[in-house]
C-alpha cells in the first residue's frame, strides 16, 4: 500500500540540513569578536550590509574581484588538510585588487561540496577568518552548498569574492610605465593557487610520487609543500603606494610572468626579465624535471618563485627594496621598447 511506503527525506537525496546548520553554528562561533562595528547585519541573514562612511576616502571608488583556488582543492581533500586553502582564497583575492591600489573592505566565500562535513568546512572557514583578520578585511557572508551529483565525493570547490575601496585619483593602471623603468619581484611562498592541474598530472597521476613522499628536492612531504598558502602582499603594497610613485604591479597567477605582466603594459613596451636574477624554488625544478617540461611552458603556467612584480622608476628601486625588505625583493628586469610582451632571458 502507498501509505506504508517509506517517505523520502532530503537526506535520502544526499542533502543533510542538520549538518548544514552545524556549519552555520560553527561559523557564528568563530565570528564572535571578529565582525567590525561597520557591519550592520549578522551572520545567517540574506545579505551582508557594511557601512563605509568611516573609510575617510574623499572620492571613493569600489574595486571588486572574484576567483577560486582551482584544483588545489583536490590536493587539500586528498591530503586532509584544509586550513591553508582558506588562506589561499583570501590572499589571492586581496592581491588582485591591491595591485590596482585598493584596500579590502569585505569578503564573501562560496564552498560547494557533494556531502557536507561540518569539521572540514570549519577548518576552511578558520583559514579564511585568520587571513581576513590579518588584512583587516571583513568576512561579511558566504554560501555553503551541498550538491550531490554536481561535486564528486570527498571533493569541494572554494571561491571568494572581494570588494575593496580606493581614492579615484590613485588608481594604478600601468599607464605611466615607461622605457627604462625597473621591474622588482617579490618572492612567492610556493606554487600559490595556479597550475595544479599540471602538478597533479606530472607528480601524482603519473605515479611518480604520493603526497606523503618527500622528494630529494624538498625538505618536507610533497602534500605539505603543495599546500603552502598563497602569500598575501596587500599590506606591503599599501605601504609602497603611500610612499612611492608605483608605476604598475602585476599579481603573478595563472599565465605566469609571461601573460600577467602584459596586462599592465602600455603599447610599444616590453618587459625584459632576467631569469637568473632569482633562485627558482625547488618545487618548480621538481615539476619541470619530472615532467620534462619546456622552460617557457613553466613560465606560462607557474609563478616560478615570483608572486608579485612592481614597476617603478630607477630612482625608487632602493626605497622599494628597503620598504619590502622582509620579503627579500629582487630586481628581475626592466621595461624596453617592444610590443607588450614579456621576454625571458
Amino acid at each position: 500500500m502507498a501509505g506504508s511506503e517509506k517517505k523520502i527525506t532530503y537526506r535520502d537525496a544526499g542533502v543533510n540540513i542538520d549538518e548544514g546548520m552545524k556549519v552555520v553554528d560553527k561559523i557564528k562561533a568563530r565570528m564572535k569578536g571578529v565582525v567590525s562595528s561597520s557591519v550592520l547585519s549578522g551572520i545567517g541573514g540574506f545579505g551582508g550590509i557594511v557601512d563605509i562612511s568611516h573609510t575617510g576616502v574623499a572620492h571613493p571608488v569600489l574595486v571588486s574581484s572574484i576567483d577560486g583556488v582551482g584544483t588545489k582543492t583536490k590536493i587539500a581533500a586528498a591530503y586532509g588538510k584544509y586550513n591553508g586553502i582558506g588562506k589561499d582564497i583570501v590572499g589571492h583575492c586581496v592581491n588582485d585588487i591591491a595591485v590596482q591600489g585598493a584596500r579590502p573592505l569585505f569578503f564573501l566565500d562560496y564552498i560547494g561540496v557533494a556531502s557536507l562535513d561540518s569539521e572540514q568546512v570549519d577548518h576552511i572557514i578558520a583559514g579564511i577568518i585568520e587571513a581576513c583578520r590579518d588584512e583587516e578585511c571583513i568576512l561579511i557572508g558566504g554560501e555553503t552548498a551541498e550538491m550531490p551529483g554536481v561535486y564528486c565525493d570527498n571533493e569541494f570547490d572554494l571561491v571568494g569574492c572581494i570588494v575593496g575601496i580606493m581614492e579615484k585619483g590613485r588608481i594604478i593602471t600601468g599607464k605611466n610605465i615607461s622605457e627604462g623603468n625597473v621591474i622588482i619581484g617579490l618572492p612567492s611562498a610556493g606554487i600559490h593557487t595556479n597550475g595544479f592541474s599540471m602538478v597533479r598530472k606530472v607528480l601524482l597521476d603519473s605515479g611518480a610520487f604520493s603526497l606523503t613522499d618527500t622528494p630529494s628536492e624538498l625538505t618536507q612531504p610533497l602534500g605539505d609543500e603543495l599546500l603552502i598558502p598563497h602569500r598575501c602582499y596587500g599590506k606591503i603594497i599599501r605601504e609602497l603606494c603611500d610612499s612611492i610613485a608605483v608605476k604598475g604591479m602585476a599579481h603573478i597567477t595563472g599565465g605566469g610572468l609571461i601573460d600577467n605582466i602584459p596586462r599592465i603594459l602600455p603599447d610599444g613596451l616590453d618587459a625584459v626579465i632576467d631569469s637568473s636574477s632569482w633562485n627558482v624554488l625547488p618545487v618548480f625544478s621538481l615539476i619541470q624535471n619530472t615532467g620534462q617540461i619546456d622552460p617557457l611552458e613553466m613560465y606560462r603556467v607557474f609563478n616560478m618563485g615570483i608572486g608579485l612584480t612592481i614597476i617603478v622608476d630607477k630612482k625608487d628601486v632602493e626605497k622599494v627594496c628597503l620598504c619590502a625588505e622582509h620579503f627579500k625583493p629582487v630586481v628581475i628586469g626592466e621595461i624596453a621598447k617592444g610590443e607588450r610582451q614579456v621576454k625571458i632571458i
